[in-house]
């Protein structure tokens, strides 16, 4: 079974993308097939992988999007070609890339007729192929993001050990419940991870703290948290992930800390919904 992972926060500069991709390349090199999807108009995913330029791609994940709103009304799409964006990268993820014309696409998406369901409809095409598919939202709560929510089976929301990331994540929580009352009930909140954490400073522990003892009740709270780091920053500009980039850093061994981590909890909850099935 195939398990899609929405990695998601309203507010920008939190990890969302370092982590998307650091997990998933962690996933990967637990042999775990994995696909990575961009979905925020900026591109940064794909500038993660490599692409240089995302706005002179002709393929990307609007390319598909803006097909299946253009054909909502059939059932059956023979000519079109669905695999058409992924791309590999040499660090053994596939991935599909995302540029500006995404935001014209959301735009597009406010007159559909099913504008919440478009992204799950192009994922159940090709997601058989891979064990984990990845979503690198946009930080927003807007219309792509709804339709990550909607084709996700889970999602994780990196939070960045500063107050001010801590404090926007009320509204996240309120989509990702309306998302799962109205249009996927088997949506899930895998956990929170911290990332750039400083545990040398009192503030960085404090703030770990503060997210463990508001949510922690009630959500995960990924036991691995994300060290600050230079070096993790400029993985984005060498189109690699960290494991590629600084192997040996400490960012490197969380990642794969992490990797291990979602991958425990994906095996205990899928034996827990076998036994309930009995």
């Amino acid at each position: 079974m195939t398990k899609v992972i929405a990695c998601a926060h309203e507010k920008g500069g939190v990890g969302k993308t370092t982590t998307t991709v650091n997990l998933g390349v962690g996933l990967a090199r637990q042999g775990k097939n994995v696909l990575l999807l961009d979905a925020d108009p900026q591109g940064d995913l794909s500038k993660c992988l490599g692409v240089k330029n995302p706005r002179e791609l002709t393929s990307t994940i609007s390319t598909v999007m803006d097909y299946l709103i253009a054909h909502s009304d059939e059932d059956a799409h023979p000519d079109f070609e669905y695999t058409a964006p992924i791309r590999q990268h040499a660090e053994g993820v596939d991935f599909i890339p995302a540029n500006a014309s995404l935001a014209a696409t959301e735009v597009t998406l406010v007159n559909s007729m099913s504008r919440e369901t478009i992204l799950r409809q192009y994922l159940d095409m090709v997601k058989d192929n891979y064990d984990y598919v990845l979503i690198d939202c946009r930080p927003s709560l807007g219309l792509t993001v709804v339709n990550a929510l909607t084709a996700a089976d889970s999602v994780i929301i990196p939070v960045q050990a500063h107050i001010l990331a801590a404090d926007d994540m009320d509204a996240l929580f309120k989509t990702i419940g309306r998302v799962k009352r109205n249009l996927n009930p088997r949506l899930q909140v895998d956990g929170i991870v911290m990332t750039m954490v400083d545990s040398r400073t009192n503030y960085g522990k404090q703030i770990d703290t503060l997210i463990r003892q508001a949510y922690g009740s009630k959500i995960k709270v990924f036991d691995q948290t994300i060290p600050r780091s230079v070096r993790a920053a400029e993985t984005s500009a060498a189109g690699k992930s960290i494991f590629q980039y600084d192997p040996k850093s400490k960012v490197a061994e969380a990642y794969q800390s992490l990797a291990k981590e979602v991958l425990v909890d994906a095996e205990k909850r899928l034996k827990r919904s076998t036994e309930r099935s009995r």
